[in-house]
């Protein structure tokens, strides 16, 4: 048996809904509760905690496997076994984030080399911040905030350290990006001591081969269709061909056709699969695929 721990806050609620598709659904008493069960016999316990501290805490053992940022991963220098990427994030699937250098839209600033010495940055990222810049051999001040980083250019820093998706609010509040310091995306990690003991590595491996197709099935579906014999050639033309189809003869001489193929091609394969000749054309989401 292993114990679990997932992010709160920003994370949370795709977090939720990502082990509900995986079979595994958090029970907890209220939003605000942060001990939780998940009904699996091979998970003993189930916290919901801040993703900042979650890396360190299954470094220490505290924990068998979590469910965090790299980005946070990165900022506490936690070491850990990365298990899988988890392509989400606050706003949905396929999200992946930027932790970026930004300055005033009226800086002079154009790039990092800009940067006066002893310039002042906020961020919530300060151990980030202060590698990044001792790598690029610039002495900075580095201002640990807590909420409202945008705010504080320029009358209080010169320079942000902030988590983006597109940048749009940080343009929205008068910020320009002048650079990246790295990408991130939800990762599922593990103990390191803990994965190496044969039989918890074993629940370890099942459980992510669960949350992994999960998130397969979450950007693809199932296409089955009936095609005469005539046509077959144009319709299997048409299906993506990275995987072959399924197909089967029926007793009339046509063809069932069966294929899992992403979900964001539909609206257009569908048109073209019709027009090949396909019939009785079927859409079906899908749960779980193992690949």
């Amino acid at each position: 048996m292993v114990s679990f721990v997932i992010p709160k806050g920003s994370l949370e609620a795709q977090t939720l809904s990502l082990l509900e598709d995986a079979n595994l659904p958090v029970v907890r008493g209220g939003q605000r509760d942060y001990h939780a069960s998940i009904k699996d016999d091979r998970i003993e316990k189930v916290a919901i905690l801040r993703p900042q501290e979650i890396g360190k805490y299954v470094q220490e053992g505290f924990f068998d496997l979590g469910i965090t940022g790299l980005d946070w991963i990165a900022e506490s220098g936690s070491d850990v076994v990365e298990l899988a990427d988890l392509p989400y994030a606050k706003g949905g699937m396929g999200r992946a984030l930027r932790i970026v250098l930004a300055v005033s839209q009226e800086s002079d600033v154009k790039g990092t080399d800009d940067m006066p010495p002893d310039c002042k940055v906020a961020t919530e990222y300060p151990n980030i911040t202060q590698r990044y810049f001792r790598e690029k051999g610039i002495p900075v001040r580095v201002y640990t905030s807590y909420g409202a980083t945008e705010a504080k250019v320029p009358e209080i820093v010169d320079a942000i350290v902030e988590l983006t998706e597109t940048g749009i609010t940080l343009k929205r509040h008068g910020m320009r990006i002048v650079d990246t310091l790295m990408e991130t995306t939800t990762k599922l990690i593990a103990n390191k001591e803990r994965y190496q003991d044969p039989v918890k590595r074993k629940v370890m491996g099942e459980i992510t081969i669960l949350i992994v197709a999960a998130i397969n099935a979450r950007s693809r579906v199932l296409v089955k269709l009936n095609v005469s014999a005539e046509n077959k050639d144009a319709v299997l033309g048409v299906i993506p061909s990275a995987k072959s189809p399924t197909i089967n003869q029926l007793a009339n001489g046509d063809f069932a056709v069966e294929a899992v193929v992403d979900k964001s091609i539909t609206n257009s394969l569908i048109p073209q699969l019709k027009d090949s000749g396909a019939t009785d054309i079927l859409e079906i989401s899908l749960s779980k695929i193992v690949d």
